[in-house]
Parts: structure tokens; sequence; C-alpha cells
């Protein structure tokens, strides 16, 4: 039987105290004997700390990452806020930050930054809400969970938590969310495995001993009472006042810029010796159906001012955790619920759309662009999006398995079915092998096609997937979804019945995907 197998049946259930502290949430609970706290070590020995970071709202990837290749069609569908090519950060020559991201273009020069193009996945959904959930929960798009998945991979490291927790082996939180109540992503099959600090405000008044003043009256004397005894016994908020009182200075953040304030209380915990290993952190504001830009500077306004606080804040971040020698434990990311359309709209904004870059970073990352360069239509509609070119579950799975070391059974129960793996990580003490490919896998003939054509791709062997996707992100048809060895093979794809237009052919095998376009016509 496994460990946390026989924790789960054969460990009585203890006692759970929910109690508030300065706003914050917490549950606490001690170990009872010497044998449940040796049989509480986490499953795999690691110091790594994985940070998360939200943008919420549907960022628009397209003006984040700009396209230089096919840029007149970039142009041609965003005429009213696209980016002018002079003013671009330039990266790889096909294509260029937004202009106030010079703190990630720097570190992108540094080899610490990874932008991963087109991450999204089939059927995608266009509500907040539900998109939200899926990104959180990792699940299909058809499909409710429950649990979250950084929530699923704490569960199996922490076997029963929360009985027998905080313990000898583990005795800070396993997770802290900054900024908000714990998500969904936090969320285990049971329980929720992370605990949140409200605001930042909060954070520093639980440091100082200062309680938000209670109100006088009976509820507001039995709410300071409350308060004394939970102060007095919460273990989690004693540890986390030890880890940020050894840490005497850091270094200067941006002002005013909620992100930064976040991600400088994570850099403290940190570095002040905290064994959590998922961090999450928040920042709003980035649906912007209207006035994305200003209409005489396109380069400027509220999505160029929201780039610019995500680029200082992490840059900031990561200068600090050099600083404070941590850097080399220390790998984070960021994801939004969606991208947006291909097409801006008359508002001078943009509608909520499907694929979009993500960022990795951090001083382990294989820096670089992974994926080729979006494709746009030479006349994009408003119905178009960016084609999914990397399930974001597959950067899961890579920082699970090459960040957090977690092996390949257990990675595949936690994600829910199996994901490739990327190259996103350099050599780190769990690192697993990924291919790299550059040449061009997966094609079709005819193209243009009326009524049927051939698919040709080539697979380095293992799991292999072909999918046809339209222009909305919508999934038609899956032709190949099953082992193969390596080697080139072709299938015909039946599309008479299709209306004319652009559909585009994806294949997934190992860590490569790849993305072409198909034109049926009449």
């Amino acid at each position: 039987m496994k460990r946390r197998d026989f924790l789960r049946n054969a460990i009585p259930a203890g006692v759970m105290l929910p109690s508030l502290v300065g706003g914050f949430t917490f549950r606490a609970l001690g170990a009872d004997s010497a044998i449940m706290r040796s049989l509480l070590l986490p499953v795999t020995e690691t110091d790594h700390v994985f940070v998360i970071i939200q943008l919420n709202g549907g960022n628009d990837g397209l003006n984040m990452v700009v396209p230089i290749e096919n840029f007149s069609s970039y142009v041609n569908a965003r005429s009213n806020i696209y980016i002018p090519e002079n003013k671009l950060l330039a990266l790889n020559g096909k294509v260029g930050l937004h202009p106030a991201m010079s703190g990630l273009h720097s570190m992108y020069s540094d080899g610490l930054l990874k932008v991963v193009q087109s991450v999204g996945y089939p059927q995608p959904s266009f509500s907040h809400f539900r998109a939200t959930d899926i990104w959180m929960s990792a699940s299909d798009s058809e499909t409710v969970i429950n649990s979250g998945w950084a929530g699923r991979y704490l569960n199996y490291e922490y076997p029963n938590f929360p009985n027998g927790y905080p313990n000898s082996t583990m005795t800070d939180p396993l997770a802290i969310q900054i900024g908000s109540s714990t998500s969904l992503t936090l969320q285990g099959p049971a329980i929720n495995m992370g605990m949140s600090i409200s605001s930042t405000s909060n954070f520093y008044n639980l440091l100082n001993g200062v309680q938000d003043p209670a109100p006088d009256t009976p509820a507001g004397k039995e709410l300071s009472f409350i308060r004394l005894v939970a102060q007095q016994t919460q273990q989690y908020a004693t540890v986390i006042k030890a880890a940020a009182g050894k840490v005497p200075q850091q270094l200067s953040y941006p002002s005013n810029n909620s992100l930064a304030d976040q991600l400088k209380i994570v850099a403290r915990l940190i570095q002040g010796g905290l064994k959590t290993r998922v961090y999450m952190v928040n920042y709003g504001s980035f649906d912007t159906h209207s006035v994305q830009v200003n209409s005489n500077d396109a380069t400027t306004g509220t999505h160029a001012n929201l780039l610019k606080n995500v680029s200082d804040a992490i840059k900031a971040f990561q200068d600090d955790l050099k600083f404070l020698g941590a850097d080399d434990r220390v790998v984070g990311m960021t994801f939004s619920e969606f991208g947006r359309r291909i097409k801006s709209n008359g508002s001078t904004g943009t509608d909520h759309g499907s694929a979009a870059p993500l960022f990795v970073f951090g001083k382990n990352v294989l820096g670089g662009v992974l994926g080729d360069t979006p494709i746009i239509p030479a006349s994009a509609t408003v119905n178009d999006n960016v084609p999914f070119q990397y399930d974001f579950r597959s950067v899961y799975s890579t920082i699970l398995a090459n960040w957090l070391c977690v092996n390949d059974q257990d990675l595949e129960q936690i994600m829910l079915k199996n994901f490739q793996l990327l190259p996103i990580m350099n050599a780190t003490a769990c690192k697993k092998p990924v291919n790299l490919s550059g040449e061009q896998l997966v094609s079709n003939y005819p193209n243009p096609f009326t009524t049927s054509t051939i698919i040709t791709f080539k697979t380095n062997g293992g799991h292999t997937l072909i999918q046809v996707l339209d222009t909305t992100g919508k999934l038609i048809s899956t032709p190949i979804d099953q082992e193969n060895v390596s080697g080139t093979y072709t299938v015909v794809f039946e599309g008479g019945s299709l209306p004319p237009g652009v559909y585009y052919v994806r294949l997934q095998n190992l860590s490569t995907q790849q993305v072409r376009p198909m034109l049926k016509v009449r």
C-alpha cells in the first residue's frame, strides 16, 4: 500500500480549527504522535518554489507579444489599436514585446524568460467564470471538476491534510495566496490546500501586531476576544511572522503597483525559510472591451499601464530574489483565463477570445520563444481567434514534472490524463527529457481543398494527436488520437460538409505542437 493511501485509511480524523487573524483565514492542527510525524513526510523532497500570477479579465496577447511576422495582417485586423513595429521590443526577430514591458525584455535578454505562444485548449469558453474554472481545475472544456490542479498536486505531496498538520516536518502552509481568498487552483479533492492573505496591508498588520479596530458593540467585543485567542494559538501565523522577520532588507519595488506589493511579500517569505511550495498572486482589469489604447497613441492607455505594472513587478521580484540569494529555487508563470479576438472592435478595444501567450520566468527557465508566430488571416473577421498551439495543461505538466519533481504515475493522476512535456525548464534535479524540432511536421494536400484533403504528419513515436479546428477555436474533428511508432503517416480528412473558409490542423506529439492553416473552398 502506498504511504498516502495508508494515511488516508489509517489515521483518525483530528479536530480542525478555523480562525481569523487580522483578516487571514487559517486552518491549523498539530500532530499527535511520533509515528504520525514520521509518516507525514512529503512524497517528493524538493526545495523548489512555484509562483502563479493570475491576470484577471482576459489579457490581449496579440498586443502583448506582437507578431512581426504577419505584421501587415495584424495591422489590417487592428487598425485602431495596433502597436507600431518600430516601437516594439524585439525578441527573436519574429515577435516583439509591447514597449511598456522593458523589464521583461531585459529578463528575456538575460535568458530568464520563456514566451510560450498560443496557449489554450479545445472548445474554448468565452465566459470569464467558466474559463477561469477550466484553467484553475485543468479540466476539459465540457467537464466540471471541483478540485484545482495545484490542489491535487499538494494533496499527493501531503496526504491526509489538514489532519496532522502543521507538524515537525511541515511546519508551514502548503500554499499561500495573496490578494484574495484561496481559489479553485489550490482546492484539493476534499479541502482547500492553501491559505489566503486577503490583502497586503493585512500581512503587515500581522507582522506589526496591528488589528483593524473592532466596533464598540457586544459583537465587537466578542470579535476582539476571538482574535486574541486566535493570535495565541495560531501556528501558521507564528511561522509566517518568524519567516518575515528573518529578512530585514529587500530591494525596492515599484510604487502604486499592487502586483509588486504582493510579489514583495512572496520573496520575503521564500527567503525567510518557509517550506511553502506554491504561491499565487493576482492582478486585474484586463477585460479591455473599450478604450484599450489612447486614440492618439496606441502604445499608451489602459492596456499599456497594465502591462507595464506586470513587467515592472516581475522584474523587481526577480532582482530581489537574486539579491536575497533565492533565485535558484523559484520559477514563476503568468496566465489569464483567455486572450482576445484577432480583430479589434469599434471601441478601440478587443472582445473575448481564445488562445494567447503566457510567460514562464526564473533562473532555471530555458529562455526564448516557444512556438510559431500566431497565424492571422489577411482579412480577419470579428469571430476569428488565434488557434491554440499548446494546451495549457502541457505547461502545468511540465512545471510539475520538471520543476516540482512529480513522478510520471502521479503526474497523470494529478492532471487527469497524459499531457506532453515542453522545453521550458533548464537543467534541474528532476528534469525529464523533451525533444526539440524546427522542421515542419504536419501539412495537407491539396490545399486549398473542396471535399477532402490528405493530412501528412511526422511523429517521433508515442502518443500522437491530430486535431482540426475552425477559426473560432472550436474543435471540428480528431482524425488521430493514438500511440504511433516513429515515422511519417497520412490520414484523409473529409471536409465536404464544412462551409468554405480557413481551418487549422494541429499536431501534438511528445514535446512538439504545430499548427498549420488549411483552406476549404467551394
